[in-house]
């Protein structure tokens, strides 16, 4: 048989499966999908090969329409003990940031509106006056992620002009972000101060000119320089910028509005002691220790914090409706001082090994099968570098531990586990108790081989 003999577009759209797959989807993606597949089987087929029958055929098209169809953003469960998953959409939202966003999605919303006076108003309302009281910050503005808050303020503040940063806190985080990257896009220069461990006060004061216009500190995220190594304090960098009228941008990264030292963990740098501690600007992630939503944070003085307002580069990354509700009501779980109960990251973070030892066994018990041994979490997100918290997780031991794991990501909804000591563990510290039926549901049909 030649291509000739391929059924028509038409013959097909009138086979009694393909109405089927009509009513189900649409004409235009059915129409697409008979389509595709016709240009496949001419690519495929040589002079003299059979051709396929017309159900074959728009039965591969209603596979294809089921594959686009599929989601590939699903719910997850995350049993690898990393609180702050960056591949998994790291901070999971409390119930009253799910339920505001769900409001504010189901219909209009008071975004840029004032009911008061019916007048148009500023977007930045919804969580500048939550964030100043929490933090003592004058003034706060609100962007869609914490790269946006630095470029930001580096374009508006520094454009074409000089900014001061340690040899040491020129990094690269998860994903590409790399800080001399984003002063490059900004259109800042970048002026190196000190060495790569040892940067002194005096190196930042020889290196002010007249081009200089900022003074920029980055947390190092999940980077830690130790050994023979020192750098000048946030207060004395400040102080230094004050003599000289310069700002000082601290990109302090992961948010941290409570101290992580009383859950057993390092210190990590709040965001209220680097404004103590007198910046200027102090930008933040929302999704990171604070909590919430995906978002860039930036507060400080009001001076420059209108500078950056008024800079056309904040409308383009300005954050919308869902990400103002839920980061809303995240802040009021800091106000009402009910983050650790009702904050998931915080209660990840504070839960104790007594009732993580409690669930594994629980675990072991439902699955019949497992070794309940002491592990270690991480916050992850790149926070708190090397510092973990201890844990109780179920091992199994397989003979294929891998092959068991890409299993379970198969699954619905998939697990994602790790790999330890050639056993694969899961951590209840990162699992939602609503979620374990589920778990064991799937672990209790977890091949044996």
């Amino acid at each position: 048989m030649s291509l000739s003999d391929l059924p028509s577009i038409d013959r097909l759209l009138r086979n009694e499966e393909a109405r089927r797959l009509v009513e189900r989807h649409g004409r235009p993606l059915v129409l697409g999908a008979l389509r595709a597949r016709l240009e496949a089987v001419r690519g495929m087929l040589s002079p003299g090969d059979p051709v396929p029958d017309d159900a074959l055929l728009i039965e591969a098209a209603g596979l294809s329409i089921e594959a686009l169809l599929q989601p590939e953003l699903q719910p997850v469960i995350n049993a690898s003990g990393v609180v702050l998953h960056t591949n998994l959409g790291r901070a999971p939202l409390s119930r009253a940031a799910q339920q505001a966003m769900l409001e504010a999605a189901a219909g209009y919303t008071s975004l840029e509106f004032d009911l008061a006076r019916g007048q148009r108003s500023q977007r930045h309302i919804h969580a500048e006056p939550l964030l100043c009281q929490l933090t003592g910050a004058p003034a706060a503005l609100v962007v869609n992620n914490n790269a946006a808050a630095v470029l930001l303020a580096l374009t508006a503040l520094a454009r074409g002009k000089e900014v001061l940063t340690s040899r040491s806190q020129l990094i690269e985080i998860g994903g590409g972000f790399r800080i001399p990257d984003i002063l490059k896009q900004s259109g800042a220069r970048l002026v190196e101060v000190g060495t790569t461990n040892r940067t002194h006060l005096r190196d930042f004061e020889q290196a002010i000119r007249s081009q200089t216009a900022l003074i920029l500190h980055a947390h190092a995220s999940n980077f830690r320089l130790i050994g023979f190594a020192t750098e000048p304090s946030l207060a004395a960098l400040a102080s230094l910028g004050r003599k000289h009228k310069l700002p000082m941008l601290d990109d302090l990264g992961s948010g941290a509005l409570l101290d992580t030292a009383l859950y057993g963990l390092g210190h990590e740098p709040t965001v209220q002691e680097s404004l103590q501690a007198g910046s200027s600007l102090v930008a933040f992630s929302g999704d990171k220790l604070l909590g919430g939503p995906q978002a860039g944070i930036l507060v400080g003085q009001r001076d420059w914090i209108e500078q950056l307002r008024r800079h056309p580069l904040a409308r383009a990354v300005r954050p919308d409706k869902l990400c103002l509700s839920a980061l809303r009501a995240t802040l009021v779980h800091y106000l009402k001082d009910e983050a650790v109960e009702q904050v998931p990251v915080w209660q990840m973070i504070a839960a104790s090994p007594h009732s993580l030892r409690r669930r594994s066994e629980a675990w072991a018990q439902a699955v019949g099968a497992g070794e309940v041994r002491p592990g270690r979490s991480t916050v992850g997100g790149g926070s708190l570098p090397e510092e973990t918290l201890p844990t109780w997780l179920l091992a199994l031991s397989l003979p294929h531990p891998n092959q068991a794991a890409t299993w379970l990501r198969r699954q619905t909804p998939p697990v994602v586990a790790r790999i330890e000591d050639q056993r694969l563990v899961f951590d209840p510290r990162t699992v939602f108790e609503s979620q374990e039926a589920d778990l064991l549901r799937i672990l209790r049909g977890l091949p044996a081989g």
